[in-house]
């Protein structure tokens, strides 16, 4: 009977089919996690690209740039390196310098109510669009804009010098899903993101 037994191949097909439909589920959940972290690479891309061009166009979140740079010599050209550069983020503090959390929401939520949180609501109308209307559960927090000298603009210019505005995203991770659920896979860090542009108007009422 043992023999018999051994030599017994009922329901091995069942077991064949088992296996093979498991690996093909983890293969295809696999694509659809991937897929939709290649997703979040564009999206994050998009939101910079906005972001700065936003930061060009808008009243700076740091307040003090409009003072930065020499005076000594008016007309004189604004080099390069002339001032330090403002480093705002959501918290403010820091070498930001006159942290405005105004300008910095209407980066990061467009033209929409003004509030110092995450929430991304709706746009209505003709409103501009922010940073987090393009990468849905973008926080504040990963957002981060610099003001650096250009080397463009004069000295005494009455909104101050031209600055080269660059925003980024940091602390940001590759969500997983499917994977994270079945495997334990953990969220990859997001390699870094900026966008680089030259302020304009620097005005919130620029087209």
């Amino acid at each position: 009977m043992i023999r018999r037994f051994r030599k017994d191949e009922n329901g091995s097909v069942m077991v064949e089919m088992t296996i093979s439909i498991v690996l093909l589920l983890m293969l295809t959940l696999g694509f659809v996690d991937f897929g939709h972290a290649y997703y979040q690479w564009n999206a994050a891309a998009k939101a910079v690209q906005v972001g700065a061009r936003l930061a060009s166009i808008s009243d700076p979140v740091a307040t003090n740039l409009t003072g930065a740079g020499p005076t000594d010599t008016p007309g004189a050209p604004v080099e390069a390196g002339d001032f330090a550069a403002f480093v705002c983020t959501s918290a403010g503090g820091g070498t930001c310098g006159g942290f405005s959390a105004a300008n910095f929401s209407r980066i990061f939520r467009g033209d929409t109510a003004f509030t110092n949180d995450d929430a991304c609501p709706d746009i209505q109308g003709s409103q501009r669009p922010g940073m987090c209307h393009f990468f849905p559960g973008l926080r504040r927090a990963s957002v981060r804009i610099t003001y650096s000298a250009s080397g463009l603009g004069y000295q005494t210019r009455p909104d101050g010098p031209v600055p080269t505005i660059t925003v980024s995203l940091q602390n940001v991770s590759f969500r997983f899903f499917f994977l994270g659920g079945l495997l334990g896979f953990n969220n990859i860090a997001m390699p870094s993101m900026l966008s680089t542009v030259t302020g304009e108007d620097m005005k919130s009422t620029a087209p």
